[in-house]
C-alpha cells in the first residue's frame, strides 16, 4: 500500500523522466559501462581561441541565412551631417549593424478567380457558327464552398500538428475580421479528407504493409456521439508505423471503437514480418506468419516505478535498482552498434548482439529467477511482467533489423495523445475517422522531413486537378514521401 501511495504521488507530483542518475548508470564495471570501441582515437590539435556560448542558450537559438532580410538605414539628417568643430561635410567611415527576429501576423484574403470567355470578331459578323473559348480555372477543393486549400490547410496544421481546438481557432479568426463558425471548420475538414487525403490514406496503408518490420501501439479516445455507446465508454485509436530500416517511413492511425484483438487481426490480413508491440495480449493472437517483438521499455518501466517510490538515499543496492541496471546495459549497447558500420541487412548489429546482448539476458533471467519477491507487490509485478513476457522480449535477437523498445510506435502516437488533452473528444465515429486520416498523413510528412502545412496545401490544390483516381501514377506522386512534385 506505502508503494501504491507512493508511486501515485511520484505520478501526479513529480516529472515523468525515467533517466537513470550518472552514478547509478551500471552495475558493470566503469570503464565497460561507459567505454565506445567503435569510437576513433582523438587528434591532439593546438586550440587558439575558445569562445563560450552565454548560459541559457542552445543550437537552436539562431537567425537561418535563408530568411528575407529588411534593411533598416539610419543615417544623419542632411543638416547634421557637417562636422561640429570646423563644418566641413562629414562622410561614412564604418557601419554598425545589429540582427532582429521579426514575426508578420498571418493576414487572411479573398482570392477571386476570374475566367475569361472569349469569341470570334469575325465569325460573329460572317459565320453561321460563332466559337466560344473559355480560360481553363482551376477545380476547388471543395464545391460550392469558398474554401481553400491554403484555409484547409492552417485549419488542420493549427489542431492537429499545433493541437489547437476548434473553438479556439474560431475565436482566432474573429480576431482576424472573419466570422468562421466551428462547424463550418469540421464540414470543410470532413469533406476535403474523404475526397481527397483517404485515397492517400489507403495507399500508404498498402506500401505499410509491405514492409518486414513494423511498429503499433494504440490510446484511448472518447467518441461523444457513436451508435450503441454511451459517451463516456473509451474507443481507441491504433498507430502502425515502419521500422528503423524503411528508408521512407510510413505512419497509419486506424479508429476502432474498442481494444479487442480482432482490429490488429484485421488490419495486418496481408503482413508478414516482424511486428514490435507491448504487453497487450491481443498482439499475442496473430497469424504465424507474424513474429511479435516485446519492448524493454516497459520492462525497465515496471522496475523504474519501483525505484520512484525510494528516496533518493535508499536507491542504491536495492532489487528495484538492479534491475534498471540490466535494461540500462541492454539500452547502452545498443547506443554501442548504432555506431557500427552500416550494411543493407544490419548484420552486424546481429552479431553484436549474440555476442554481447545475449549473455546480459541470460543474467538478468537467472537473476530473476533467484528472487523471493511477494507476487503482488511492485517488485513482484516487475519481475513476473520480465519473466511471462520473456518469450518475445528475447525476439529482438532474431534479426538485426529489430529494436529493443517500441518506443519508436509511442513516438508516433505521442502527437495524438498531446492533442486529446487540447481537443479532448471527438463528437462522432466520422469525425474520429477523420482525425485518423490526417494524423497519418501529417505524421508521415513530420517522419520523412516535409512541413505539413505545405504538403496539405500542395494536396488540396493538386488532388482535384490530377484525376488520381484514373491515374495511379498522379496518386504516387502525391504521397508524403518526399517524392511529390513542386
Amino acid at each position: 500500500m506505502l508503494e501504491q501511495l507512493k508511486l501515485a504521488k511520484h505520478q501526479r507530483f513529480c516529472p515523468s523522466s525515467e533517466q537513470t542518475p550518472p552514478e547509478q548508470l551500471s552495475l558493470f564495471n566503469e570503464t565497460e559501462a561507459l567505454a565506445d570501441l567503435a569510437a576513433p582515437e582523438p587528434e591532439i590539435e593546438k586550440i587558439k581561441s575558445y569562445v563560450r556560448r552565454k548560459a541559457g542558450q542552445i543550437g537552436l537559438d539562431r537567425l537561418p541565412e535563408d530568411l528575407p532580410v529588411e534593411e533598416i538605414v539610419h543615417e544623419l539628417p542632411i543638416e547634421e551631417q557637417s562636422c561640429p568643430d570646423c563644418g566641413n561635410p562629414l562622410h561614412v567611415m564604418g557601419r554598425e549593424e545589429r540582427e532582429e527576429l521579426k514575426f508578420v501576423p498571418a493576414k487572411a484574403v479573398i482570392v477571386r478567380h476570374v475566367s475569361h470567355t472569349y469569341a470570334c470578331r469575325r465569325c460573329e459578323k460572317h459565320s453561321d457558327h460563332v466559337p466560344v473559348v473559355k480560360a481553363p480555372m482551376p477545380n476547388p477543393v471543395i464545391k460550392g464552398s469558398f474554401a481553400s486549400p491554403e484555409a484547409i490547410a492552417h485549419i488542420a496544421y493549427e489542431k492537429f500538428v499545433m493541437g489547437s481546438p476548434l473553438y479556439r481557432q474560431e475565436q482566432d479568426w474573429v480576431r482576424k475580421g472573419v466570422p468562421l463558425s466551428r462547424q463550418t471548420m469540421a464540414n470543410w475538414l470532413t469533406r476535403a479528407t474523404d475526397d481527397w487525403l483517404k485515397p492517400v490514406y489507403n495507399r500508404l496503408k498498402e506500401l505499410l504493409l509491405e514492409h518486414q518490420v513494423l511498429h503499433a501501439d494504440e490510446t484511448t479516445l472518447q467518441v461523444l456521439h457513436e451508435e450503441g455507446k454511451t459517451a463516456a465508454q473509451k474507443s481507441y485509436m491504433w498507430v502502425y508505423r515502419t521500422g528503423c530500416d524503411a528508408k521512407r517511413q510510413i505512419v497509419i492511425f486506424e479508429y476502432q471503437p474498442d481494444r479487442k484483438a480482432v482490429h490488429p487481426v484485421e488490419f495486418l490480413d496481408t503482413f508478414e514480418g516482424y511486428l514490435h508491440a507491448d504487453g497487450y495480449a491481443g498482439y499475442h493472437n496473430l497469424k504465424k506468419e507474424i513474429t511479435v517483438v516485446g519492448c524493454w521499455s516497459h520492462a525497465r518501466r515496471k522496475f523504474f516505478d519501483m525505484v520512484k517510490t525510494m528516496s533518493k538515499e535508499k536507491r542504491a543496492g536495492t532489487q528495484a535498482m538492479r534491475g534498471v541496471q540490466f535494461c540500462d546495459r541492454l539500452f547502452k549497447l545498443e547506443e554501442e552498434y548504432a555506431k557500427l558500420p552500416p550494411d543493407d541487412n544490419f548484420k552486424a548489429r546481429y552479431q553484436a548482439r549474440l555476442e554481447k546482448s545475449k549473455p546480459v539476458l541470460e543474467q538478468f533471467y537467472a537473476w530473476c529467477k533467484s528472487l523471493d519477491v511477494m507476487p503482488r507487490t511492485g517488485m513482484g509485478k516487475a519481475v513476473g511482467y520480465a519473466q511471462d513476457q520473456r518469450f518475445w522480449l528475447e525476439h529482438f535477437l532474431l534479426d538485426g533489423r529489430l529494436e529493443i523498445s517500441n518506443n519508436r510506435a509511442e513516438n508516433a502516437i505521442r502527437p495524438f495523445t498531446v492533442g486529446r488533452k487540447n481537443w479532448l473528444f471527438a463528437n462522432s465515429e466520422k469525425g474520429a475517422k477523420a482525425s485518423a486520416v490526417l494524423y497519418s498523413i501529417i505524421e508521415t510528412a513530420k517522419a520523412n522531413g516535409i512541413n505539413p502545412y505545405d504538403y496539405l496545401t500542395l494536396a488540396f490544390k493538386t488532388a482535384p486537378n490530377c484525376g488520381f483516381s484514373a491515374n495511379p501514377a498522379a496518386l504516387e506522386r502525391l504521397l508524403p514521401l518526399g517524392l511529390y512534385s513542386s
